[in-house]
């Protein structure tokens, strides 16, 4: 099996007014069980948790390839923000959003960050209730 490159089809006709300036990735509403809350009634009882992330990336070009290796792997990030929810009992959701933030900026590549976390089942009137850690203020790097 000969190694196949891949080129855009439209390489070199993009004009400069649509070049790619900002490459994020994300991972939308992770729903992971944790033993969070400071009130009698949470401590010890698992709950659902929504956890969101946006990693924007310093590199803006395309992989030079179509390989797994070539990019993040989301089950890494996944299987991370999970053993980060088990890992221990949380009393707020700022702690276990703190950890995740943490464990993402310290990795190569990331330029800008954004983590979320939602507690869907807290109050029946509202979507959910959460936390959020950015490294920039506004909607967007």
């Amino acid at each position: 099996m000969t190694d196949v490159t891949f080129v855009p089809r439209l390489s070199g006709m993009v004009p400069d007014s649509l070049a790619v300036r900002s490459v994020r990735i994300h991972l939308d509403s992770l729903e992971v069980m944790t033993d969070i809350g400071f009130h009698p009634f949470e401590i010890g009882t698992l709950q659902r948790l929504l956890i969101s992330v946006e990693v924007w990336l310093d590199e803006l070009d395309p992989p030079a390839g179509d390989a797994a290796a070539d990019a993040w792997n989301y089950d890494h990030l996944k299987q991370e923000i999970e053993r980060l929810a088990r890992a221990r009992r949380y009393n707020l959701q700022e702690t276990l959003v703190a950890e995740i933030y943490g464990w993402i900026a310290g990795r190569h590549g990331v330029r800008a960050l954004r983590v979320t976390s939602s507690k869907p089942d807290v109050y029946r009137e509202a979507r959910g209730v959460g936390v959020e850690l950015a490294s920039f203020t506004g909607n967007a790097p």
